[in-house]
C-alpha cells in the first residue's frame, strides 16, 4: 500500500487502511552513517530512506545490508588460509 504520512507515493509494506503500523506510526529520518547512500530520499520533511523505516537499527550491528556507499566485509584482497591436509587430498583426487 501507498504512504500517506511522511512518504507520500512510495510503497510501503506498513501502510494499512488504518494508517502506518511502524512503531511510532512513521518513519525515522536517516542518520549519519547513511550519507552517501543512493537509497536516501529528499522529501519536504527530512531525508528518509526508501528501504527501512528505522535506519538506525540497519546500522545497530555493523554495516547497513542495503547501503550503497560501504563494502562487504571480504579480506582485503587476501585469500582465504587453507587446509593443508585437504589441499592435499584435492590435488591427489585430480589425477
Amino acid at each position: 500500500m501507498d504512504c500517506v504520512t511522511i512518504k507520500a507515493g512510495y510503497a510501503c509494506p506498513f501502510m494499512s487502511k488504518k494508517g502506518c503500523t511502524f512503531n511510532g506510526g512513521k518513519c525515522h529520518p536517516i542518520i549519519d552513517k547513511c550519507e552517501g547512500c543512493d537509497r536516501i530520499l529528499d522529501l519536504e520533511t527530512g531525508r528518509y530512506c526508501m528501504i527501512s523505516p528505522d535506519p538506525a537499527m540497519k546500522w545497530r550491528h555493523g554495516n547497513c545490508n542495503m547501503a550503497t556507499h560501504t563494502k562487504s566485509g571480504n579480506n582485503g584482497g587476501q585469500r582465504a588460509k587453507l587446509n593443508p591436509l585437504k589441499a592435499s587430498k584435492r590435488g591427489a583426487s585430480s589425477k
